[in-house]
């Protein structure tokens, strides 16, 4: 399917359960993403999206984390707009541009604290959450907590919620975000 059944809702076309959460947005990002256009079809699920966000965004994990374990998803779950977007984000955090490579390459990083986020995220999703007591182990000998430990079940929850509907809804890059566009490889 080549054309999105989805529409591209601006705030007065969106259902009124959404119009908020768009405006809210459209300041935040100084223009309304495609994305959120698009999930506003379904306002519940716009609004968990972003309420989930920011309590992720509010947790004891380090910014770097957190984008680490959100590229992470991003690139296991295929989704072109996430990984843009979280590219643009570590960017700005300063990352190391062969960090952020290997992440969108879905390589082992070569900072072992930030591999343990990338491989204990990649472990959650593996075992549905029963990771083994030596991946958690692991995980908490980097520096993380067990509240860490459960931040990153939050993050993943939240980002799988919005790789998946930004794939289902079919939802383009935005021209601000063309310079981290990401060539998703080919299915395996």
């Amino acid at each position: 399917m080549s054309q999105t059944v989805f529409a591209d809702h601006t705030v007065e076309s969106a259902p009124e359960a959404a119009r908020a959460s768009m405006r809210a947005t459209t300041k935040h990002f100084g223009y309304l993403p495609t994305a959120v256009a698009r999930m506003a079809e379904a306002p519940e699920l716009l609004e968990g999206f972003l309420r989930g966000n920011a309590l992720f965004e509010a947790s004891t994990l380090d910014p770097v984390a957190r984008e680490v374990l959100v590229l992470t998803i991003a690139t296991r779950n295929r989704c072109h707009l996430c990984v843009a977007i979280h590219t643009a984000r570590l960017a700005a955090l300063g990352v190391p541009a062969e960090l952020v490579e290997a992440l969108r390459e879905q390589r082992p990083l070569a900072d072992q604290r930030l591999a343990a986020v990338q491989r204990f995220t990649l472990e959650v999703l593996a075992d549905a959450g029963a990771v083994p007591d030596e991946s958690l182990e692991a995980f908490l000998a980097h520096g993380f907590t067990r509240r860490n430990a459960l931040e990153v079940v939050l993050g993943i929850g939240v980002y799988t919620m919005s790789t998946l509907a930004n794939r289902l809804t079919r939802a383009p890059l935005d021209p601000p975000l063309a310079a981290y566009a990401w060539p998703e490889p080919a299915a395996a």
